[in-house]
């Protein structure tokens, strides 16, 4: 009895020491806009400090990696598709809040506009919202023809689909003489998020574009995405539904023999992913402005792969970590340390090879740390204690002996 009030004891004083640096993490973040020209300021590492704006793209992204780490990390379905949601929502967003349908005249909520702008103009807020029940549709309508498929066919299936949704947008400005996406030219602008005038009463911005702290809005408002997103995944994982997809990762044929669903199950996994892509594309395109096609090319799900893979498949705290560090170095953390490699007189500019750089983490981490900068606690254990499955050549030097049990020797 002692040992499991020890236990206890143990569990929550590493909860509370979690909520404590949860907390921290969320004051910093919420104060960054605020110190950011101090920092940048400082000697040495002043340059490496990124913007606002950096900062921006670096959570929309890790928001997305969080979101795929539902699939990949929880439920081990290889996806290779991911971009696809991303460019779902970030289209919802040019349907319902731009004038590409200026035939049109519809508003609803939204900010910054007069009623008679041509268009489609709903609120950025209701946007964000329905983007993500569309994409949740779009995961389901490509979760029930691909999860039937197990490892290699399932990822090879994603890719095709990761490769499908931007080659209609590319290709959607003519679809029986209507058009849809507006071809390779994108939609823009698109609406900007922001409070109305019932904010403008209280001293928030009426529209963020027009705000004079733009940039800080915004990224207050993709941090505010990310902690919902990071909540409800943590919450899932914890759920029977998370149990299941980590049922069906460790052994498919087994979780299934024990009853779990597999198809509902492995659904469930692929449209929650979907929906926290499509909230971020979404939010994107209002920061961008637009939703273009070249934002959503195959090495954008690689990328968004390689943040799961580098945090740790399975763990969220890893993920933020692997999304905010290769985020970072995209963005702009590579382009100041090719500045800085010049400036010192040698000629190179690591932005040239950015994806191969990329590729040469993943090759560390699976020779180095497989399960990640933060792995997952049952990846942890199985890596420390090891699992009591016998591998194949100890079969073959044991005989039927396959235990490892001592009394067996």
């Amino acid at each position: 009895m002692s040992s499991v009030a020890e236990r206890m004891r143990a569990v929550a004083a590493e909860r509370r020491r979690d909520l404590g640096i949860v907390a921290a993490l969320i004051v910093l973040a919420l104060l960054y806009p605020t110190v950011v020209g101090s920092l940048q300021s400082l000697p040495l590492v002043g340059d490496f400090v990124p913007s606002v704006d950096s900062m921006v793209n670096m959570v929309v992204f890790t928001t997305m990696a969080v979101g795929l780490n539902i699939v990949v990390g929880y439920a081990g379905l290889l996806d290779l598709g991911y971009v696809a949601f991303y460019a779902a929502g970030a289209y919802t967003a040019g349907w319902l809040a731009s004038s590409q349908f200026s035939q049109l005249d519809a508003h609803l909520g939204d900010v910054g506009f007069s009623t008679g702008t041509p268009g489609i103009h709903v609120s950025m807020w209701l946007v964000l919202v329905i983007a993500g029940i569309f994409t949740t549709v779009v995961g389901i309508a490509i979760g029930l023809p691909t999860l039937r498929l197990r490892g290699d066919y399932l990822a090879i299936m994603t890719l095709g689909f990761g490769e499908i949704i931007p080659q209609f947008v590319r290709n959607g400005d003519s679809i029986g003489g209507f058009n849809l996406t507006n071809g390779t030219f994108g939609i823009s602008p698109i609406d900007s998020l922001g409070f109305g005038g019932i904010g403008d009463a209280i001293g928030l911005p009426d529209s963020f574009r027009q705000s004079a702290e733009r940039s800080q809005w915004f990224f207050w408002t993709a941090v505010a995405i990310l902690l919902v997103t990071v909540f409800c995944s943590v919450r899932l994982r914890d759920s029977r539904l998370g149990r299941a997809w980590v049922a069906i990762r460790e052994d498919e044929t087994a979780a299934g023999a024990m009853g779990i669903p597999l198809m509902r199950t492995k659904t469930w996994a692929y449209a929650l992913g979907a929906f926290f892509g499509g909230v971020a594309g979404a939010f994107y395109a209002s920061f961008k402005a637009g939703a273009f096609p070249a934002d959503f090319f195959f090495n954008i799900s690689v990328f968004l792969l390689t943040m799961v893979i580098l945090g740790g498949m399975g763990s969220v705290w890893g993920v933020i970590l692997g999304g905010m560090v290769l985020g970072y170095l995209n963005v702009e953390g590579l382009a100041t340390i090719g500045s800085k490699i010049q400036d010192a007189g040698v000629n190179f500019d690591p932005t040239k090879y950015q994806f191969g750089i990329y590729g040469v983490i993943i090759v560390l981490m699976m020779l180095f740390r497989p399960a990640g900068l933060i792995p997952e606690r049952r990846h942890k254990i199985e890596l420390i204690e090891g699992v009591h499955d016998t591998p194949f050549y100890d079969v073959q030097r044991e005989g039927t002996l396959t235990d490892r049990d001592a009394s067996d020797d």
